[in-house]
């Protein structure tokens, strides 16, 4: 959906997953959820709530190694909202 450059229809996908943890369990995607929805909201211009969701991703790997790929390019996407 965000490489279709269709981010609200994003947000509510990624939000259905948020909303709904059973449906992923313990599938590392439940986690990008909050990448991916705070990915979403950023191209919807929604700022504050990308913000929201990038914090909540980044509080579940807070205790992450600093080097993992995917923690380094959401911070340095987090740093430009």
């Amino acid at each position: 959906m965000l490489a279709g450059r269709r981010s609200t229809e994003g947000v509510a996908e990624f939000r259905k997953l948020a909303e709904h943890r059973g449906i992923v369990g313990m599938d590392p995607i439940g986690v990008l959820t909050q990448l991916q929805m705070g990915r979403a909201l950023a191209a919807s211009g929604e700022q504050a709530k990308a913000r929201a969701a990038y914090e909540a991703f980044f509080e579940v790997w807070k205790n992450a190694d600093a080097d993992v790929p995917i923690l380094k390019t959401a911070r340095a996407e987090y740093g430009k909202l």
